[in-house]
């Protein structure tokens, strides 16, 4: 959670505000899943024996399976040392031809999270004062963040928790699925390895969270020439209660997220959508959403963030438009 030193302009990557509690639980699992899966799928590859009715990839290698680890893992981690642009397209139905809201943010590692400053369609500042002030507030935070402020302990250890807990579920959840290669695909220059994913009846969850990949299913797309999870898409199958009475999400929801190489050596999110629906308390809820990231650029961890941020404040011209790359195009949510 971001610190309360820095509430207003600049949100949290789970503020409330942002995302009701429901959807927030059950992205963060949706993520984890995804982080699972192309472990889960290398694994398979290596382990199974491909029916002759499927396309062979030949025999996996020994280290397949830790060097895809290795790789989603070292992804996870850079989400902490760079920034981005990320554009949200909200729609009332998943088949609108247009949104109904744009909100496009400059997304900032927090040392605590991801700090959000509302940024135009082009990049540029919709306010130059409101943009400097967040900047302002985001350093300040970063400063105590650096000199180990009492007021940032608690951040940072739910911060490290909900890393732990991510990678628990992971570790948890190693056997939640059964992999079928189902296809080789090509994209741009690559082929990809296609891994249909149903639930394994003999999985016994250990926990609240782990109970969700009961009732999820999907595919994901392997690049295993370079060990990376390039796309990946689910269907949640029954619907998902959160919580006593907090509500659930319904059959039919999707979710999916394709990943690029953004430089040499890491890949990291171009794309993601949620298309949920269901019940929160008494009232119903439907969020349709479609995320784009691009831009990503090194700021690094806390120090080295705040020294950007200072620099940055120092020069006149925060209007100025980033050199962002343009949107990668890409297609909406499909299964099968």
């Amino acid at each position: 959670m971001y610190n309360n030193s820095v509430l207003g302009r600049i949100q949290s990557e789970w503020t409330l505000a942002a995302f009701p509690p429901l959807q927030i639980m059950l992205k963060r699992t949706l993520l984890s899943f995804a982080v699972l899966s192309v472990a889960l799928a290398a694994d398979a590859a290596a382990q199974s024996v491909v029916p002759n009715s499927t396309p062979a990839i030949g025999p996996a290698k020994a280290d397949l399976f830790i060097r895809i680890i290795a790789n989603q893992k070292k992804g996870e981690a850079a989400l902490d040392l760079y920034e981005r642009i990320e554009r949200v397209e909200s729609r009332k139905n998943p088949s609108d031809p247009a949104p109904t809201s744009i909100k496009t943010s400059r997304v900032i590692p927090s040392g605590t999270g991801m700090a959000r400053i509302l940024v135009g369609a082009d990049g540029k500042p919709v306010d130059s004062a409101a943009y400097r002030a967040d900047l302002e507030s985001l350093a300040r935070a970063l400063a105590l963040l650096v000199n180990n402020s009492r007021s940032q302990r608690d951040a940072v250890e739910k911060y490290a928790k909900k890393k732990k807990d991510r990678n628990d579920l992971i570790d948890a959840t190693h056997s939640a699925f059964l992999f079928t290669l189902v296809a080789n695909e090509q994209r741009e220059s690559r082929t990809l390895s296609k891994y249909r994913l149903d639930p394994n009846p003999a999985f016994k969850p250990s926990s609240r969270l782990a109970s969700v990949y009961t009732k999820v299913r999907g595919f994901v797309w392997i690049d295993e020439a370079s060990c990376e999870l390039a796309r990946i898409e689910g269907e949640v199958t029954e619907d998902i209660s959160i919580g006593l009475f907090l509500g659930k999400i319904y059959k039919g929801s999707h979710f999916m997220q394709e990943r690029y190489e953004f430089m040499p050596g890491l890949w990291l999110a171009s794309f993601s959508q949620y298309d949920f629906d269901g019940r929160k308390l008494f009232s119903s809820f439907s969020t349709h959403e479609r995320a784009f990231y691009t831009g990503y650029r090194y700021i690094g961890p806390p120090g080295e963030a705040l020294a950007a941020i200072r620099q940055e404040l120092g020069h006149a011209g925060l209007d100025k438009t980033r050199a962002d790359p343009p949107i990668r195009e890409t297609f909406p949510l499909r299964m099968g």
